[in-house]
Formats: C-alpha cells, sequence, structure tokens
C-alpha cells in the first residue's frame, strides 16, 4: 500500500512514539540458532519460560497467521543527568511508571487507527510479554543496531528506550536495516562488574545485576558475584558507558512520570521500608515486579548492617 508506512510512521510520532520503522515478515532462522544455543547454555539462568515458545519466536506467521509486517517503536524513557544523593540505586527505566501499561496503550491506539484507514483487521500488538526478538526486528525496521551489551542502540537517541512491536497481514513499505556500529569499542564489556558480559553481543544471566535483583528467587548463593554497585532493582551500567548514549535527551513524558514513585525515597526510607509503604511505592512502578521480599534482599545484600529489617 503505496504512502501507507508513512502515514503510519507520522501517526506513531503524533502518540508519542519517539521513531518508528516496518520490516517484512521473516523467519530469523540465524537468531533462532543464537537463542537456542544461548538456552543450551544455561544463560537463561532461573527464566525457565524463556524455553518455551522456542519455534514462535522466530516466525512471524506462528504468532499473527499470514503476517507480512512488522512495526516497531521506540519510546525514550531517558531522565537525564539527574544528580541523586542517594545511594541506592534504581535502574532509570524503573523510576516511572509501569512501561507495559503505557506503550501497550500507544500501539492499541495506533492498531486501531490502521485498521480504521484500512478496514483490514488481525494485528497484534506486542510490548515485552510474548515471545519476539523484539530488538532484532527493530534493527531490521532501521531503527538501531543490537550492541556487545545486547542493547539496541540507535546512532541518533542511544539506548535509553522501550521497544514496541505491531505484527499486522498488511503488506508494507520496508526500511533498510540498520548496520552494526560499535567497531572496536569494549567499554560495556570492561565496565561490567559482575562478567555478566565475558563475551560480545552474548549475557549471562546468571551474573547479571538486573536478573539478580528482579528474576532471581530466593537467597544469594556463595557464587553470587557480591557487588551489585548498589543497584536493588535493575542496572543501568553497560548503557551509561556506551558512547552512543552520549546523544541521549531527557523524555518528555508526562505519561511515565509517577508521584510518590521509587525516586521519591530516600536511603534511610529504603532501608526502613515495610510491606505497606513498599505495595504504595511500587503501585504504578516496574518494581512490583520484584516483590517487597526480594527488594529487601537486594538491599541487606548491597547495605548490609544499614538495613532495620
Amino acid at each position: 500500500m503505496n504512502g501507507l508506512s508513512s502515514l503510519i510512521k507520522r501517526r506513531a510520532i503524533e502518540l508519542g512514539f519517539d521513531a518508528c520503522g516496518i520490516a517484512p515478515s521473516a523467519l530469523l532462522e540465524e537468531d533462532r540458532k543464537h537463542y537456542n544455543f544461548w538456552i543450551q547454555k544455561g544463560n537463561h539462568a532461573e527464566m525457565h519460560y524463556l524455553e518455551r515458545h522456542a519455534d514462535v519466536r522466530p516466525d512471524p506467521k506462528r504468532l499473527v497467521e499470514g503476517a507480512q509486517s512488522v512495526i516497531s517503536v521506540l519510546f525514550n524513557y531517558y531522565p537525564g543527568e539527574q544528580v541523586s544523593k542517594n545511594k541506592v540505586k534504581i535502574a532509570k527505566y524503573a523510576i516511572g511508571k509501569d512501561y507495559h501499561l503505557v506503550i501497550k496503550q500507544k500501539l492499541s491506539q495506533l492498531m486501531q487507527w490502521i485498521e480504521e484507514v484500512t478496514g483490514i483487521s488481525g494485528s497484534r500488538i506486542f510490548v515485552d510479554t510474548a515471545p519476539v526478538f523484539e530488538k532484532r526486528w527493530a534493527q531490521k525496521s532501521g531503527l538501531g543496531w543490537i550492541g556487545k551489551n545486547t542493547c539496541l542502540i540507535n546512532k541518533k537517541s542511544g539506548s535509553f528506550f522501550f521497544i514496541g512491536e505491531i505484527m499486522t497481514t498488511l503488506e508494507l513499505e520496508y526500511d533498510q536495516p540498520e548496520k552494526e556500529r560499535c567497531g572496536n569499542c569494549s567499554k560495556c564489556i570492561e565496565a561490567c562488574p559482575t562478567g555478566a558480559l565475558s563475551e560480545p553481543y552474548s549475557l549471562d544471566a546468571r551474573k547479571c545485576i538486573s536478573y539478580l535483583t528482579i528474576e532471581h528467587k530466593g537467597e544469594f548463593s556463595p557464587e553470587i558475584p557480591s557487588d551489585f554497585n548498589n543497584f536493588i532493582f535493575g542496572c543501568d551500567i553497560c548503557q551509561d558507558v556506551c558512547p552512543w548514549n552520549r546523544f541521549s535527551k531527557p523524555h518528555d513524558k508526562s505519561e511515565l512520570i509517577i508521584s510518590g514513585g521509587p525516586e521519591s525515597l530516600s536511603d534511610e526510607d529504603w532501608f526502613n521500608i515495610k510491606p505497606s509503604e513498599f505495595s504504595k511505592t511500587a503501585k504504578n512502578s516496574a518494581i512490583k515486579r520484584a516483590g517487597y521480599k526480594n527488594i529487601c534482599r537486594n538491599l541487606k545484600h548491597n547495605f548490609p548492617g544499614s538495613v532495620s529489617f
């Protein structure tokens, strides 16, 4: 449909997305091989749900019958160079409102607009909750490349953004895939304090601070790296050192701003936090995924002797 792709991209920007690209649906055979090898090595740690739907992940037509196109969008969440006096650290993406809620609503609006314009239904939206190789589709849509830290990197705005997709049966005009631009840089690998990035383009979740502070269940074993760099939820180290993030600009998304969220608490508040206070703070934030018990565990790990529980 000549011209429709441009209209879709324009509408995506009007809805608040920072970029939009489109790729033709295709079987991602190389990604399937890489992913299966990654699973076989045990790099997914205790995230056993990642073992499921291995045959679905690389094939859009297994997710949307007759899928012809994958529309990818980026949504900036970079909060800016805010200087916090807190020792307690939280990943930048979790400072604001839970992105699943924000992105899903906007993608639903975009999908509804597409269906109204074309009269064709049957599309499906994805926001980090289904077996989709979202970073690869964004790369094939020309929105960035997958860096050595395994994050999608955009040459104009760095890597602090969320990714979403719409898979559709519409045949559209397509963008050129972005080429890899990390070159000889290895700052992310060198900066990772736990060795989770032991080799380029591959992450070992068993050593990753983000995994350990969010997905890992139970207490930490002696084999768990001791240096979490004061992060109690997620981690930004491999992105903070990336030279491409010098292009990151603070977002202007009012939808992401919440009052009384994680950033409203002082170190003293965290060190003495009660279940009711955590529930109130985490209500609209992604930190609720970790839960009160694990947040307390993470605080004890980072600040032994400072917490009151």
